[in-house]
Protein backbone atom coordinates (compact mmCIF):
# COMPACT_ATOMS: atom_id res chain seq x y z
CA UNK A 1 0.00 0.00 0.00
CA UNK A 2 3.20 2.16 -0.16
CA UNK A 3 3.06 3.24 -3.98
CA UNK A 4 -0.04 5.78 -4.97
CA UNK A 5 -3.32 4.12 -5.91
CA UNK A 6 -3.89 2.95 -9.40
CA UNK A 7 -7.11 3.89 -11.42
CA UNK A 8 -8.53 1.93 -13.74
CA UNK A 9 -12.09 1.96 -15.64
CA UNK A 10 -14.38 -1.19 -16.13
CA UNK A 11 -16.96 -0.48 -18.87
CA UNK A 12 -20.20 -2.31 -19.41
CA UNK A 13 -21.14 0.24 -22.23
CA UNK A 14 -24.53 0.73 -20.32
CA UNK A 15 -27.45 1.99 -22.85
CA UNK A 16 -29.69 4.41 -21.63
CA UNK A 17 -33.18 5.14 -22.23
CA UNK A 18 -34.00 6.42 -25.58
CA UNK A 19 -30.87 5.45 -26.55
CA UNK A 20 -29.39 2.53 -28.60
CA UNK A 21 -27.35 -0.05 -28.33
CA UNK A 22 -25.10 1.47 -31.23
CA UNK A 23 -24.77 5.01 -29.17
CA UNK A 24 -23.82 2.70 -26.53
CA UNK A 25 -20.55 1.18 -27.87
CA UNK A 26 -20.10 4.79 -29.68
CA UNK A 27 -20.02 6.39 -26.00
CA UNK A 28 -17.29 3.21 -25.18
CA UNK A 29 -15.10 4.56 -27.84
CA UNK A 30 -15.22 8.03 -26.65
CA UNK A 31 -14.56 7.01 -22.99
CA UNK A 32 -11.63 4.55 -23.81
CA UNK A 33 -9.99 7.71 -25.78
CA UNK A 34 -10.64 10.19 -22.86
CA UNK A 35 -9.16 7.50 -20.29
CA UNK A 36 -6.02 6.95 -22.30
CA UNK A 37 -5.87 10.85 -22.34
CA UNK A 38 -5.94 11.09 -18.33
CA UNK A 39 -3.67 8.95 -17.26
CA UNK A 40 -5.71 5.33 -16.21
CA UNK A 41 -3.86 2.37 -16.39
CA UNK A 42 -6.23 -0.57 -17.13
CA UNK A 43 -9.45 -0.18 -19.67
CA UNK A 44 -11.65 -3.78 -19.39
CA UNK A 45 -14.75 -4.48 -21.27
CA UNK A 46 -17.46 -6.42 -20.35
CA UNK A 47 -19.43 -9.03 -21.60
CA UNK A 48 -23.56 -9.36 -21.25
CA UNK A 49 -25.80 -11.17 -23.82
CA UNK A 50 -28.77 -10.03 -24.80
CA UNK A 51 -29.57 -7.40 -22.36
CA UNK A 52 -31.20 -3.92 -23.18
CA UNK A 53 -29.12 -2.44 -20.83
CA UNK A 54 -25.60 -3.55 -21.55
CA UNK A 55 -24.35 -3.69 -25.06
CA UNK A 56 -20.66 -5.04 -24.49
CA UNK A 57 -21.44 -9.04 -25.55
CA UNK A 58 -17.73 -9.55 -27.46
CA UNK A 59 -14.74 -8.01 -25.70
CA UNK A 60 -12.30 -9.67 -27.39
CA UNK A 61 -13.58 -7.75 -30.40
CA UNK A 62 -14.36 -4.28 -28.86
CA UNK A 63 -11.09 -4.92 -27.49
CA UNK A 64 -9.58 -4.33 -31.06
CA UNK A 65 -11.04 -1.13 -32.03
CA UNK A 66 -10.50 -0.02 -28.19
CA UNK A 67 -6.70 -0.63 -28.11
CA UNK A 68 -6.41 0.68 -31.84
CA UNK A 69 -7.88 3.92 -30.66
CA UNK A 70 -5.66 3.95 -27.81
CA UNK A 71 -2.01 4.64 -26.72
CA UNK A 72 -1.06 4.39 -23.20
CA UNK A 73 -3.68 1.99 -21.13
CA UNK A 74 -3.45 -2.01 -20.99
CA UNK A 75 -6.96 -3.19 -22.60
CA UNK A 76 -8.53 -6.15 -21.67
CA UNK A 77 -11.99 -8.03 -20.84
CA UNK A 78 -13.56 -7.78 -17.34
CA UNK A 79 -14.56 -10.95 -18.94
CA UNK A 80 -14.52 -13.66 -20.57
CA UNK A 81 -17.12 -15.94 -19.15
CA UNK A 82 -14.99 -19.20 -19.84
CA UNK A 83 -17.67 -22.28 -19.69
CA UNK A 84 -19.19 -20.68 -22.86
CA UNK A 85 -16.16 -21.39 -24.96
CA UNK A 86 -13.48 -23.52 -25.98
CA UNK A 87 -10.43 -22.56 -23.96
CA UNK A 88 -8.74 -23.33 -26.84
CA UNK A 89 -10.32 -20.74 -28.87
CA UNK A 90 -10.70 -18.00 -26.66
CA UNK A 91 -6.50 -18.78 -26.37
CA UNK A 92 -6.50 -17.84 -30.38
CA UNK A 93 -8.46 -14.92 -29.59
CA UNK A 94 -6.07 -13.12 -26.88
CA UNK A 95 -3.05 -14.22 -29.03
CA UNK A 96 -4.19 -12.03 -32.08
CA UNK A 97 -4.76 -9.50 -29.69
CA UNK A 98 -1.42 -9.74 -27.92
CA UNK A 99 0.12 -10.30 -31.34
CA UNK A 100 -1.59 -6.96 -32.76
CA UNK A 101 -1.17 -4.92 -29.45
CA UNK A 102 2.01 -6.41 -27.62
CA UNK A 103 2.19 -6.00 -24.27
CA UNK A 104 -0.93 -4.38 -23.64
CA UNK A 105 -3.74 -7.16 -23.50
CA UNK A 106 -4.86 -8.19 -20.22
CA UNK A 107 -7.61 -11.49 -20.15
CA UNK A 108 -10.18 -11.24 -17.70
CA UNK A 109 -12.13 -14.31 -17.25
CA UNK A 110 -14.77 -15.40 -14.97
CA UNK A 111 -18.05 -18.17 -14.72
CA UNK A 112 -21.00 -16.01 -14.31
CA UNK A 113 -23.48 -16.75 -16.87
CA UNK A 114 -23.42 -13.03 -18.01
CA UNK A 115 -26.99 -13.08 -19.25
CA UNK A 116 -31.03 -14.37 -18.45
CA UNK A 117 -31.56 -18.08 -18.12
CA UNK A 118 -33.12 -18.62 -21.33
CA UNK A 119 -30.37 -16.57 -23.12
CA UNK A 120 -27.90 -19.06 -21.20
CA UNK A 121 -29.70 -22.04 -22.74
CA UNK A 122 -29.07 -20.96 -26.11
CA UNK A 123 -25.25 -20.50 -25.64
CA UNK A 124 -24.82 -23.44 -24.16
CA UNK A 125 -26.17 -24.93 -27.43
CA UNK A 126 -27.81 -28.38 -25.97
CA UNK A 127 -24.85 -28.84 -23.52
CA UNK A 128 -26.04 -29.53 -19.71
CA UNK A 129 -22.97 -29.10 -18.00
CA UNK A 130 -21.60 -25.92 -19.21
CA UNK A 131 -21.25 -24.81 -16.12
CA UNK A 132 -20.25 -27.58 -14.40
CA UNK A 133 -17.81 -26.53 -11.37
CA UNK A 134 -15.83 -29.37 -11.71
CA UNK A 135 -14.86 -28.14 -15.48
CA UNK A 136 -13.69 -24.82 -14.70
CA UNK A 137 -10.44 -25.28 -13.12
CA UNK A 138 -9.27 -27.66 -15.89
CA UNK A 139 -10.69 -24.83 -18.42
CA UNK A 140 -8.36 -22.12 -16.72
CA UNK A 141 -5.28 -24.21 -16.51
CA UNK A 142 -5.60 -24.67 -20.12
CA UNK A 143 -6.17 -21.78 -21.20
CA UNK A 144 -3.28 -20.11 -19.25
CA UNK A 145 -1.27 -23.51 -21.15
CA UNK A 146 -2.26 -22.75 -24.39
CA UNK A 147 -1.19 -19.19 -24.11
CA UNK A 148 2.37 -19.94 -22.87
CA UNK A 149 2.46 -23.45 -25.21
CA UNK A 150 3.22 -25.10 -22.18
CA UNK A 151 0.42 -28.02 -22.45
CA UNK A 152 1.86 -31.12 -20.25
CA UNK A 153 2.85 -33.80 -21.84
CA UNK A 154 -0.14 -36.36 -21.36
CA UNK A 155 -2.65 -33.62 -22.05
CA UNK A 156 -4.79 -34.76 -25.29
CA UNK A 157 -3.96 -31.30 -27.39
CA UNK A 158 -0.45 -31.69 -26.90
CA UNK A 159 1.45 -30.74 -30.29
CA UNK A 160 -1.95 -28.40 -30.35
CA UNK A 161 -0.95 -24.39 -31.03
CA UNK A 162 -2.82 -21.26 -30.21
CA UNK A 163 -1.58 -19.34 -32.90
CA UNK A 164 -0.28 -16.46 -33.57
CA UNK A 165 2.44 -17.74 -31.30
CA UNK A 166 4.75 -14.72 -30.11
CA UNK A 167 7.22 -14.18 -27.32
CA UNK A 168 4.88 -12.30 -24.93
CA UNK A 169 1.31 -13.25 -23.59
CA UNK A 170 -1.50 -11.79 -22.70
CA UNK A 171 -1.73 -10.83 -18.34
CA UNK A 172 -4.49 -13.35 -17.62
CA UNK A 173 -6.58 -12.66 -14.38
CA UNK A 174 -9.32 -14.44 -12.65
CA UNK A 175 -12.59 -12.15 -11.66
CA UNK A 176 -15.23 -13.54 -9.15
CA UNK A 177 -17.16 -12.15 -6.47
CA UNK A 178 -16.86 -15.31 -3.99
CA UNK A 179 -14.02 -16.55 -2.18
CA UNK A 180 -14.01 -19.18 -4.60
CA UNK A 181 -12.63 -17.21 -7.80
CA UNK A 182 -9.77 -16.38 -4.86
CA UNK A 183 -8.96 -19.95 -4.07
CA UNK A 184 -8.92 -20.91 -7.90
CA UNK A 185 -6.48 -17.61 -8.35
CA UNK A 186 -4.59 -18.46 -5.60
CA UNK A 187 -4.03 -22.39 -6.40
CA UNK A 188 -3.30 -21.27 -10.07
CA UNK A 189 -0.44 -18.22 -8.92
CA UNK A 190 -2.65 -15.81 -10.76
CA UNK A 191 -4.02 -12.17 -10.25
CA UNK A 192 -7.20 -11.80 -8.68
CA UNK A 193 -9.67 -8.93 -9.20
CA UNK A 194 -12.60 -9.46 -7.04
CA UNK A 195 -16.35 -7.07 -7.89
CA UNK A 196 -17.17 -5.48 -5.29
CA UNK A 197 -19.91 -3.71 -7.77
CA UNK A 198 -21.72 -6.84 -7.64
CA UNK A 199 -21.04 -8.04 -4.14
CA UNK A 200 -20.60 -5.45 -1.27
CA UNK A 201 -20.01 -8.45 1.41
CA UNK A 202 -16.86 -10.37 2.10
CA UNK A 203 -14.43 -8.68 -0.53
CA UNK A 204 -11.59 -7.83 1.64
CA UNK A 205 -11.40 -11.27 3.51
CA UNK A 206 -11.47 -12.96 0.19
CA UNK A 207 -9.06 -10.74 -1.47
CA UNK A 208 -6.63 -11.42 1.96
CA UNK A 209 -7.34 -15.03 1.90
CA UNK A 210 -5.89 -14.90 -1.81
CA UNK A 211 -2.40 -13.36 -0.49
CA UNK A 212 -2.38 -15.78 2.00
CA UNK A 213 -2.74 -18.93 0.38
CA UNK A 214 -0.90 -17.48 -3.13
CA UNK A 215 0.73 -20.38 -4.80
CA UNK A 216 4.15 -18.73 -6.67
CA UNK A 217 3.53 -19.63 -10.13
CA UNK A 218 6.29 -19.73 -13.19
CA UNK A 219 4.68 -16.20 -14.22
CA UNK A 220 3.84 -15.07 -11.16
CA UNK A 221 6.07 -15.07 -7.89
CA UNK A 222 3.67 -12.75 -5.78
CA UNK A 223 0.32 -12.23 -5.65
CA UNK A 224 -1.54 -9.47 -7.55
CA UNK A 225 -4.97 -7.99 -6.57
CA UNK A 226 -7.62 -5.39 -7.35
CA UNK A 227 -11.23 -5.10 -6.78
CA UNK A 228 -13.85 -2.96 -9.06
CA UNK A 229 -16.01 -1.14 -7.19
CA UNK A 230 -19.45 0.82 -9.08
CA UNK A 231 -18.34 5.16 -8.73
CA UNK A 232 -19.98 8.45 -9.37
CA UNK A 233 -18.64 11.30 -9.17
CA UNK A 234 -19.38 14.99 -9.84
CA UNK A 235 -18.61 18.25 -8.20
CA UNK A 236 -20.67 18.23 -5.04
CA UNK A 237 -21.29 15.11 -2.79
CA UNK A 238 -25.17 16.45 -3.79
CA UNK A 239 -25.17 16.63 -7.35
CA UNK A 240 -23.42 12.72 -7.36
CA UNK A 241 -26.28 11.55 -5.32
CA UNK A 242 -28.34 12.84 -7.37
CA UNK A 243 -26.74 11.30 -10.83
CA UNK A 244 -26.39 8.35 -9.10
CA UNK A 245 -30.08 7.26 -8.60
CA UNK A 246 -30.53 6.31 -12.16
CA UNK A 247 -28.38 3.24 -11.91
CA UNK A 248 -29.69 2.65 -8.23
CA UNK A 249 -33.38 2.67 -9.43
CA UNK A 250 -32.17 0.43 -12.77
CA UNK A 251 -30.08 -2.23 -10.35
CA UNK A 252 -32.97 -2.42 -8.13
CA UNK A 253 -35.22 -2.99 -10.76
CA UNK A 254 -33.29 -6.05 -12.23
CA UNK A 255 -31.90 -7.60 -8.77
CA UNK A 256 -35.70 -6.94 -7.12
CA UNK A 257 -37.73 -7.91 -10.23
CA UNK A 258 -35.42 -9.57 -12.73
CA UNK A 259 -36.26 -6.28 -15.19
CA UNK A 260 -33.10 -5.57 -17.38
CA UNK A 261 -34.30 -2.87 -19.22
CA UNK A 262 -31.68 0.74 -20.14
CA UNK A 263 -30.84 3.13 -17.81
CA UNK A 264 -33.62 5.62 -16.09
CA UNK A 265 -33.05 9.10 -16.69
CA UNK A 266 -32.36 11.10 -13.19
CA UNK A 267 -36.14 11.98 -13.53
CA UNK A 268 -37.78 9.15 -14.02
CA UNK A 269 -35.37 7.43 -11.10
CA UNK A 270 -36.04 10.11 -8.71
CA UNK A 271 -40.03 9.16 -8.67
CA UNK A 272 -39.19 5.82 -7.88
CA UNK A 273 -36.72 6.33 -5.20
CA UNK A 274 -39.49 7.07 -3.33
CA UNK A 275 -41.45 4.00 -3.29
CA UNK A 276 -41.20 1.43 -0.48
CA UNK A 277 -39.45 -0.61 -2.43
CA UNK A 278 -36.94 1.66 -2.99
CA UNK A 279 -36.29 2.35 0.29
CA UNK A 280 -35.26 -0.82 1.03
CA UNK A 281 -33.18 -1.53 -1.91
CA UNK A 282 -31.47 1.50 -1.99
CA UNK A 283 -28.94 1.47 0.85
CA UNK A 284 -28.12 -2.01 -0.12
CA UNK A 285 -26.99 -0.50 -3.38
CA UNK A 286 -24.87 2.33 -2.26
CA UNK A 287 -23.32 -0.03 -0.33
CA UNK A 288 -21.63 -1.58 -3.47
CA UNK A 289 -20.52 2.24 -5.08
CA UNK A 290 -18.44 5.34 -3.81
CA UNK A 291 -20.38 8.22 -4.38
CA UNK A 292 -19.66 11.82 -4.09
CA UNK A 293 -17.37 14.74 -4.48
CA UNK A 294 -13.93 14.66 -5.64
CA UNK A 295 -12.83 14.21 -2.20
CA UNK A 296 -15.22 11.88 -1.18
CA UNK A 297 -14.62 9.40 -3.53
CA UNK A 298 -11.00 10.00 -3.08
CA UNK A 299 -11.76 9.30 0.85
CA UNK A 300 -13.75 5.93 -0.43
CA UNK A 301 -11.67 4.50 -2.62
CA UNK A 302 -8.94 5.03 -0.35
CA UNK A 303 -10.85 3.30 2.46
CA UNK A 304 -11.42 0.59 0.12
CA UNK A 305 -7.80 -0.18 -1.20
CA UNK A 306 -6.71 -0.11 2.83
CA UNK A 307 -10.04 -3.00 3.06
CA UNK A 308 -8.60 -4.72 0.32
CA UNK A 309 -5.21 -4.44 0.60
CA UNK A 310 -4.59 -3.44 -2.96
CA UNK A 311 -2.97 -1.08 -4.74
CA UNK A 312 -5.49 -0.48 -7.96
CA UNK A 313 -9.00 0.17 -8.08
CA UNK A 314 -11.48 -0.47 -11.22
CA UNK A 315 -14.22 2.34 -11.50
CA UNK A 316 -17.32 0.85 -13.07
CA UNK A 317 -19.38 4.29 -13.51
CA UNK A 318 -23.18 4.43 -15.20
CA UNK A 319 -25.53 7.28 -15.14
CA UNK A 320 -27.76 8.72 -17.58
CA UNK A 321 -25.78 11.47 -19.20
CA UNK A 322 -23.04 10.52 -20.80
CA UNK A 323 -21.19 13.97 -20.34
CA UNK A 324 -21.88 13.48 -16.86
CA UNK A 325 -20.36 9.91 -17.21
CA UNK A 326 -17.02 11.39 -18.65
CA UNK A 327 -16.75 13.95 -16.16
CA UNK A 328 -16.54 11.95 -13.22
CA UNK A 329 -13.76 10.29 -14.58
CA UNK A 330 -12.26 13.62 -15.12
CA UNK A 331 -12.82 14.38 -11.79
CA UNK A 332 -11.11 11.17 -10.61
CA UNK A 333 -8.16 11.48 -12.32
CA UNK A 334 -7.87 15.30 -11.69
CA UNK A 335 -8.35 14.38 -7.97
CA UNK A 336 -5.56 11.76 -7.62
CA UNK A 337 -3.28 13.43 -9.67
CA UNK A 338 -3.19 11.14 -12.45
CA UNK A 339 -0.49 12.06 -15.53
CA UNK A 340 -2.61 13.20 -18.64
CA UNK A 341 -0.93 12.96 -22.18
Amino acid sequence: MGAPLRLSVLDQSPIRKGGTAAQAVAETLALAQLCDRLGYHRYWLAEHHSSEALAGSTPEVLITRVAALTNRMRIGSGGVMLPHYSAFKVAENFRMLETLFPGRIDLGIGRAPGSDQRTLRVLADGRSNWNDPASYPYQVRDLVAWLHDALPEDHVGRGVTAQPSGPTAPAVWLLGSSDESAALAAHFGLPFCFAHFINPDGGDAATRAYRAHFRPSALHAEPAAMMAITVLCAETDEEAALLATSREVWAMRLLARGEAGPVPTVEEALVEARTPEAQRWMPRLRRRSVVGSPRTAREGLERHAASYQVDEIMAVTICYDFGKRKRSYELLAEEFGLAPS
